[in-house]
């Protein structure tokens, strides 16, 4: 029978993994024999790459945890991976946004939580205190419930993208639009609130979408 060289380490190693409940199960309890029983006769060094295979198969595909934010954001903070609030949030960036999407294919979950601007007033220096921006990306989304409220710009500005959802946010006392799209294709935009936006526009083209 055909043996695989292998380190006194790895050959005195027992690996258990289940991969789905109730069902996959490997067990390797020696490197050192071929594999019988149910599976036939099989070298150690097949059923290996066999269970290593499947075993990389489930851990790529295994999501990762989304990105948890919650405090006080004092520079614009990007994201590139999924993401939520666990708690409210202050925002005290001055002349940018306080959330940017750095990435296509990724979600913004509020989970019920309020991001809040520190705005005093709706001026032409307040106008890029947004509080979310998307720019030039796809297949995103910024799902409520939640509250985007009290920016000097807009609540959540969207330019140049396509395949956005956002669904289910209340924006409310912006100085702009509560959610501004800008050459955005393919999206969609609905179950949204927006209340007392557009403060600081005056004759400009603004309002709660």
């Amino acid at each position: 029978m055909e043996h695989w060289p292998v380190t006194s380490p790895i050959r005195s190693t027992r690996l258990a993994t289940h991969l789905t409940p109730g069902f996959l199960s490997f067990h390797i309890a020696t490197l050192k024999h071929g594999v019988k029983g149910s599976y036939g006769s099989m070298s150690s060094r097949w059923y290996i790459l066999f269970v290593l295979s499947v075993c990389t198969f489930f851990v790529f595909a295994t999501p990762a945890e989304a990105i948890q934010i919650s405090g006080t954001i004092s520079s614009t903070l990007t994201i590139t991976d999924d993401s939520e609030l666990v708690s409210d949030v202050t925002c005290t960036v001055a002349g940018a946004p306080c959330i940017a999407f750095g990435g296509s294919g990724i979600k913004l979950r509020l989970n019920g939580f309020t991001i809040t601007g520190t705005s005093a007033g709706c001026t032409k220096d307040t106008s890029h205190d947004d509080g979310i921006d998307v720019k030039g990306l796809s297949e995103v989304a910024i799902l409520g419930p939640g509250l985007v409220r009290a920016f000097g710009g807009f609540g959540i500005f969207l330019f140049g993208d396509s395949k956005v959802r956002v669904e289910r946010v209340t924006i409310s006392d912006s100085c702009f639009s509560g959610i501004f799209l800008g050459h955005t294709t393919d999206s969609d935009v609905e179950k949204n609130v927006s209340v007392r936006n557009s403060m600081g526009s005056e004759d400009g083209p603004c309002g709660g979408t």
